[in-house]
């Protein structure tokens, strides 16, 4: 998951409140439902209306959740629009609502790969929607690569401080961006920016049968080894 970090509290006391927010994210994202609502909340403002409508599932279920979500501090509610009699809440993800590397490292195994799943799931949607409403190569300079490294340890972790630090910098833009928009009144533009490392299986040895490819298609990006 994207580290975010806020500012540091002083005294023990602080600390202490920052972890047991941090176990209250943990719990709220052991439920993949939450999982998914929390996503979509962290992208945009939505309703639970909104939110069981995309998702597929029922309202009562999905707000249920939303409240869980908002019990945990992870979302708060921006603002109320009457809807045919009733009132409607429109809720959006808080600062808290990110792991860090101490959080992640804390969690059960079992929970790990569903959290990742999940983050593949919104990425790999990301590049088919815009594959699908022609945005993906609208813009001549947008950067897309994939690179296969061989590392020891230490390569394994300076690859993912170079990650890292990445991912400070793409928040920095989008801090100065708000900024300019806000100043210019101008509405913008979505991207998506995605940072991956993780360890790939070995290829098969030379002789092996290669397992048979379930799709065919060029690859969209070139690969460097």
């Amino acid at each position: 998951m994207a580290e975010k970090r806020g500012k540091k509290g002083k005294g023990k006391a602080k600390q202490k409140g920052r972890w047991a927010i941090d176990q209250r994210l943990v719990k709220a994202l052991t439920h993949e439902l939450r999982v998914e609502i929390l996503g979509i909340l962290n992208e945009r403002i939505a309703s639970p209306n909104e939110l069981a409508n995309e998702l597929n599932e029922g309202l009562s279920q999905v707000s249920y959740h939303v409240k869980v979500l908002r019990d945990y501090e992870c979302i708060e509610l921006v603002k109320t629009e009457p809807r045919r009699g009733a009132v409607e809440h429109y809720y959006r993800a808080t600062s808290r609502a990110f792991l860090t590397d101490r959080d992640w490292q804390q969690l059960p195994d079992s929970i790990r790969p569903g959290l990742s799943a999940d983050l593949l799931k919104l990425i790999v949607g990301d590049a088919a929607a815009a594959s699908g409403e022609g945005t993906l190569d609208a813009r001549k300079d947008r950067h897309m690569s994939r690179t296969l490294l061989i590392v020891d340890d230490r390569g394994w972790k300076d690859l993912i401080d170079v990650l890292k630090r990445a991912q400070t910098q793409v928040d920095q833009v989008q801090t100065k961006s708000s900024a300019r928009l806000q100043k210019s009144g101008e509405p913008g533009f979505t991207v998506s920016a995605s940072l991956m490392g993780f360890e790939v299986p070995e290829p098969p040895s030379k002789g092996a049968k290669a397992p048979k490819a379930k799709a065919k298609g060029k690859a969209s990006s070139k690969t460097k080894r």
